[in-house]
C-alpha cells in the first residue's frame, strides 16, 4: 500500500473509531436517563397506588359503620391503687371468744391477703371467728355478684321463675336459674331485675338483710347502705343493681346472715361476736325475722352447688372435695380498688357453717381467689376434724330470744 493510501486508511479508521466513541456515549446517556427516570418513577406509583388502596379501604370501613352503626373499639386498662396484701390484719383483733379452731383455720387461709373472713354458725348467728375485724365491721362495698342471691330469692318469691324457667337472652340463647347462677350470668339477672322493677327488688333485699345493721351490740359494726330509689339509667339502672349490685354497699356480716338464712331453712339470725369465755357460756341467738323461702331454697341451692362444682367458685375444690359445699362469687372494682368476694357454707352431716370472704386490692384480687381461700379454711376445719360431730342448737324459735327492732 502507498504512503498517501496508509494515511487515508488511518483518517477512515479514526473517524470510525470516534463515531463509535460518539454512539456509545449517546446511548449510555440515554440509558442513564431512562433508567434515573424508570426508577423515580416506580416509588411514585408504588405510592399512589398505596395511597388509592388506604383511601379506598378508609371509605369501606366509614361505610360499613354508617350501615351497622360499628364503632372503633377501644381497649380500656384499668389501674388499680389499692394493694392485694397486707401485714398484721390481724391486730386489734378481739378474738377471746371466737371458737379457737375455727379461727386458726381462717388465719392460716387468708394468710397475708387484704381481706378478712368471717365464719358463722347460721343455727344461731354466733360468730366463731371474724379474722381482720377492722375490714369485716366497716361500711362494706359493692356486693358485686353475690346481689344475686337476694334477686334469685325475690324473683322465687314473686312466683317469677323456677330453677328451670328458661329467659331468652337472645336469639338462641336460653339460661335457667341453676346455670345462671353456676355462671353468674349477668345478663339473666339483668332480666329478672327488670322484670321484678326496682320496689320489688328493693323489699325482698331490705328484708333479707341488706341496708339494716345485721349484728346485735358489735361494737364498731357500720351500716351497708341499700339506696331508696333506683340508680340513675346512664349507670345501668335496676338491671346493674342487680347484677353487679351497682348503687348497693354490704358488709360481710349482712351477707353471711343472708346466707345463714338459706343455710338453717329461712331463720335470719342477728350476728352476734362474743368477746369473752363468759359471753360464750352464756350464749343466746337471737331472731331477727323469719323468711318465708323455705320452698324456695332447693331451687337457689343449686345453683349454688353448681357454682363450686364446676362454675366460677370451682376453685373451692383445688383444696377441698371431701364435703358439699355452696357459694356464690362476686368481682367487680371501684375507684381503683378491685373487689373479691365468696359467700359459701359447707352442708355436712355434723351441722353447717357458713364462710364469707372479702378481698380488695388490685389484679390478684378476684371472687375465685376468695373462693379458693374458703377452700383453704375447709380443708384446714376437715383436717382438725371439726366436722365430725358437733353438739347440737337450738332451731326453734322457742328456744331463742326474739328482737322484734333492728338496730
Amino acid at each position: 500500500m502507498s504512503e498517501k493510501g496508509s494515511k487515508v486508511f488511518q483518517v477512515i479508521a479514526l473517524s470510525i473509531v470516534m463515531f463509535a466513541l460518539a454512539t456509545f456515549s449517546s446511548a449510555a446517556n440515554v440509558n442513564s436517563r431512562s433508567l434515573t427516570k424508570s426508577r423515580t418513577q416506580k416509588p411514585s406509583e408504588t405510592q399512589r397506588a398505596r395511597r388509592r388502596m388506604n383511601h379506598l379501604a378508609q371509605s369501606r370501613v366509614t361505610n360499613a359503620g354508617k350501615r351497622t352503626g360499628a364503632r372503633r373499639r377501644h381497649h380500656y386498662y384499668e389501674r388499680f391503687y389499692t394493694s392485694s396484701f397486707a401485714e398484721d390484719i390481724t391486730e386489734g383483733d378481739l378474738a377471746a371468744g371466737e371458737d379457737p379452731v375455727v379461727r386458726q383455720a381462717a388465719v392460716d387461709a387468708l394468710g397475708n391477703m387484704n381481706g378478712t373472713v368471717v365464719a358463722i354458725e347460721p343455727t344461731s348467728g354466733r360468730v366463731l371467728a371474724m379474722v381482720n375485724q377492722k375490714l369485716a365491721l366497716s361500711s362494706g362495698a359493692q356486693p358485686c355478684s353475690t346481689i344475686k342471691v337476694s334477686v334469685a330469692l325475690a324473683a322465687l318469691s314473686e312466683g317469677l321463675i323456677d330453677k328451670d324457667t328458661p329467659i331468652t337472652l337472645g336469639r338462641r340463647s336460653h339460661v335457667n336459674l341453676t346455670e345462671a347462677m353456676a355462671r353468674s350470668n349477668n345478663a339473666y339477672f339483668e332480666a329478672l331485675g327488670r322484670k321484678l322493677g326496682f320496689d320489688k327488688v328493693s323489699y325482698y333485699a331490705r328484708q333479707f338483710g341488706l341496708g339494716e345493721l345485721a349484728g346485735y351490740n358489735i361494737e364498731g359494726e357500720h351500716l351497708g347502705i341499700y339506696p331508696d330509689e333506683e340508680i340513675p339509667a346512664k349507670l345501668g339502672g335496676v338491671g346493674k343493681m342487680c347484677s353487679y349490685g351497682e348503687g348497693v354497699s354490704m358488709t360481710p356480716l349482712q351477707l353471711g346472715a343472708m346466707v345463714g338464712a338459706i343455710a338453717n331453712g329461712g331463720t335470719l339470725y342477728y350476728m352476734q361476736h362474743p368477746n369473752t369465755p363468759d359471753e360464750v357460756a352464756n350464749f343466746q341467738p337471737r331472731v331477727k325475722r323469719h323468711l318465708d323461702i323455705a320452698p324456695l331454697i332447693p331451687d337457689i341451692s343449686d345453683g349454688m352447688a353448681d357454682a363450686v362444682l364446676y362454675g366460677t367458685a370451682r376453685s373451692v375444690l383445688h383444696n377441698f372435695a371431701e364435703e358439699q359445699i355452696l357459694g356464690k362469687t362476686g368481682t367487680c372494682s371501684r375507684a381503683g380498688t378491685r373487689y373479691g368476694w365468696f359467700a359459701s357454707y359447707a352442708n355436712t352431716n355434723a351441722g353447717r357453717i357458713v364462710t364469707v370472704v372479702f378481698l380488695q386490692g388490685g389484679r390478684p384480687t378476684f371472687g375465685p381467689k376468695a373462693a379458693e381461700i374458703a377452700g383453704r379454711m375447709y380443708r384446714n376445719l376437715y383436717d382438725h376434724n371439726f366436722f365430725a360431730g358437733r353438739p347440737a342448737l337450738p332451731t326453734d324459735s322457742a328456744d331463742v330470744l326474739p328482737v322484734s327492732t333492728s338496730q
